[in-house]
């Protein structure tokens, strides 16, 4: 992956050269360090995951949350926490109704 010296932005390849779409710089593209980079070109991720006989226990921690969907009388919730803003804030809570699968975050205000 290559990044744009002049905004930051992830660059694309476009011939034998790196195009970043964001602020239209170009860059030649040396075929050395490329030999070092990992791309996902070739790979599949078509593996389907089957949680159908899974026990609600070992998916992950629950938690008493109304689910905001208005067809779903759901009181339960898994949920995960991430620190998504600057760390000296708190992280966002994400939650996943455990009756229809809505999903939903909550940050500290």
């Amino acid at each position: 992956m290559q990044f744009c010296d002049e905004c930051g932005s992830m660059m694309h390849a476009d011939g034998d050269t790196w195009v970043c779409r964001s602020c239209g710089y170009e860059e030649l593209r040396d075929s050395a360090s490329e030999g070092a980079m990992t791309t996902t070109e070739g790979q599949e991720d078509d593996d389907v995951v089957d949680m159908s006989e899974v026990e609600d226990t070992e998916i992950g921690p629950t938690t008493d949350a109304r689910c905001p969907n208005p067809d779903c009388d759901g009181e339960r919730a898994r949920y995960e926490m991430k620190q998504i803003r600057a760390a000296d804030e708190s992280e966002t809570r994400f939650f996943t109704c455990v009756e229809c699968g809505k999903k939903w975050r909550e940050d500290d205000n």
